[in-house]
Order: structure tokens, then sequence, then C-alpha cells
């Protein structure tokens, strides 16, 4: 199948209904998609499903499968309804391809990681006229074209999971296949977020995937609801990410927050950093830690977040949504640019541009760099009443 060119153009799906059955919508409306993205796989096909063949690959999968039911059985009907509705032919045993894709690095076993430049770049703004957070979704180049929007009301007739969730109802940009959670989010408790990708030296099998932490993070309602799931009490995270947030509904003094989640090498629970931005402050991140004491891989990916911020270190303070944008959007770097779409052989690109206004309650996005083309699409925030 050939490659395509950079699309103007991000799908959207509104579902609501069963956790199943919003998969399966999910993967009924996108199946060419996720086709698509399962064929093109280089990582999952070359990687992941050949490590799940071996006698170690299997143990990590099995295990990481049968905490995550326990932990999150709705996720995994899901997932799972994803699958149905996409016609994923199952692999092997329990449960799709997907869930390997779910598993991501953890399947490499214990003293391995992500040596890939992929990542994001993150910038939270939090001034009295200018409450922002802007973040490039950067990704592996064979993501290009291959996501959409979930805009998603589940609501269950019994609590769900170890967090007794009843209602979730959420906006999530997803990579095909993919649970929502792990890129740009709202929920409508006004929670917003994004990630960025961290790469642990050291990664615990059958621990929760940062994938399902965050898909749970889609139902937190406050600031502590939202700390107790990405600690995952009892369990703790088989991998790391970081994770920017705020609450649009918040008391008192506007504030944004960096979570930097580490995996649980040493017991039950997640490694956490968090660092808070007040008013007049700022927060930057990419993908290495800044704060938490992880053993991390070395090469690529460090060697990108290094660059990106040293590009970032060039600017002013940022202030301004122009300030934001222009960061976001910078291509001066020699090697590892900001905003990254610079050859077709390149292993890393910038699939898009999100920027959440929180004094506006909007989410802008840009299928390319918004530098020099106008937003793809400005969707409204709407909170529960």
């Amino acid at each position: 199948m050939a490659d395509l060119e950079r699309r103007d153009a991000i799908p959207i799906l509104y579902t609501r209904g069963t956790h199943y059955t919003v998969g399966f919508d999910v993967g009924r409306t996108f199946a060419s998609i996720i086709h698509s993205f399962l064929e093109k796989s280089n990582t999952l096909n070359e990687t992941y499903i050949p490590l799940f063949n071996t006698e170690k690959g299997r143990k990590i999968y099995v295990d990481t499968y049968e905490n995550v039911n326990r932990s999150f059985p709705q996720y995994i009907r899901e997932l799972q309804g994803i699958a149905d509705g996409a016609k994923v032919d199952f692999y092997k045993v329990i449960t799709s391809r997907l869930f390997l894709l779910h598993i991501d690095d953890v399947i490499c076993g214990a003293q391995d990681g992500n040596n890939q430049p992929i990542g994001c770049s993150t910038i939270c703004v939090n001034e009295p006229d200018c409450v922002v957070l802007g973040h490039t979704e950067d990704a592996l180049s064979e993501v290009l074209n291959h996501f959409y929007f979930v805009s998603a009301h589940i609501i269950s007739e019994t609590p769900e999971g170890k967090h007794k969730v009843v209602e979730e109802r959420f906006t999530s940009l997803c990579y095909a296949g993919h649970l929502p959670g792990y890129t740009m989010n709202a929920n409508h408790h006004g929670l917003v977020f994004s990630i960025n990708t961290l790469s642990a030296k050291t990664l615990v099998g059958g621990k929760t995937p940062r994938h399902f932490i965050t898909r749970a993070l889609l139902a937190a309602e406050n600031f502590v609801q939202a700390q107790e799931i990405l600690r995952d009490h009892g369990v703790g995270a088989a991998d790391g990410c970081s994770i920017n947030m705020t609450f649009l509904r918040q008391e008192g003094d506007r504030l944004f927050h960096n979570a930097e989640m580490g995996p649980a090498t040493n017991g039950n629970e997640s490694q956490l950093n968090i660092l808070t931005a007040s008013p007049g402050e700022h927060i930057i991140h990419v993908n290495s830690y800044q704060r938490l004491p992880v053993p991390e891989v070395s090469g690529l990916i460090i060697e990108s977040s290094v660059e990106r911020m040293n590009t970032f270190a060039k600017f002013p303070p940022p202030k301004t949504l122009d300030d934001v944008v222009r960061m976001l959007s910078d291509m001066t770097a020699k090697e590892h640019k900001v905003f990254r779409d610079h050859g077709k052989n390149q292993k890393v690109k910038t699939i898009c541009v999100g920027i959440i206004d929180c004094i506006k309650r909007t989410w802008t996005l840009y299928a390319e760099n918004p530098a020099y083309v106008p937003p793809l699409v400005v969707l409204p925030l709407v909170l529960k009443d």
C-alpha cells in the first residue's frame, strides 16, 4: 500500500453506549484506518509480534492482560469492541493484536525501552489573559494519517473497574486501534491533558501499561482522583509518561500540573512527581524525566528531548498564544526539530498540533505546521451541567 502524503483531514466520531458498543462503533467507523495502520506498523509486525512468540514475551503478555482485566475489565471490553467492529482477527490467545499495541515496549522485557526519537512537546502558559495548553503530537511516521477523534458518552449500569466509574464523557485524539487517553484529551468534568512518552530503562511486565492508566484518567473528576489513578495503588505502572493537565472548573487560582509517572519497579504503586504552575508561570515538557529519578534509555529519544529543550530555551518565557504557536512550530534545530516534517524517510513526524484554550474553552487542531496554515478544526469543550 502506497504511503499517503500528509492529509488535511481528521475524522471524528460521536458515540454513546456501553464500553463495548462504543468500542464497536469506533472499530466499525474507522476499520479501514485501523487495518491500514496494522499493516504499516513496523513496530507491531517486526518487534512486538515476534517477541510475543517467545516464552518470555508470552508470559509478559499474559501476566499483563490478567492484571489489566482485574483492574479495568471495562477497557478490555472496549478494546474487544474495537477489534470486533473493525473485524481485526484475534492474535493467538486472549485478545487481538490491539492489546499488543497497548502493552507497547513492555513486551520487550524488563531491561529495555524505546530508543526511537518519538515523543511530543507540551507548553502550558498560565497568564491572566492567556491560559493555554499547547501540544505537538509526535509519533512514528507510520501513524501519520492514522488517527481520529472519538467523542464518547459511556454510562454503565453498575460501577466499573477499580475506580468504580459509572459515567464517562470525553473527547480524545486516538491513534488507530488504540484506546482513547494517550494523546490530547478533555472530559466533561473539565479535565484537559496531554501526554509525553517517557522511556524508563526498566519496564515491568504484569503491571498496568500507561495506555490503560491514561484511559482511566479520562474519568477523573478532580485533581485528587487524577493522582489516585496515576499512582494505580495495588499494581502500579509498567512504564512511564508525563501528563500535563488542568481543570477548567477549578476553585481559586488556575493551576497547571505536570505529573511525571514512572514504572512501579519496587512495589505496587507508580512512581510519581508533580510540578505545579501557578498564575504567571509556565511548564514546558518533552520526552525525558526532568525531576523523577528514573533511569532512562540512552539514544535518540533523549537526544531529541535535549535538542528540543535547547530550542525552547532560545525563546523568551511564553506569555501569549502567539508565543506558544511560534515555539511549537519551530523548525530551526539542526536535527531534532520541534515541528517534525522534513523528508519521506523521517522516522518521526509531528502528526498534528493542538491548542487548548482554557478561557475560551476551545480545542484548536492543526493538521500541518500552525505557523503556515489555519486550524483545521476548533472544537468547543462542553462541560457537565
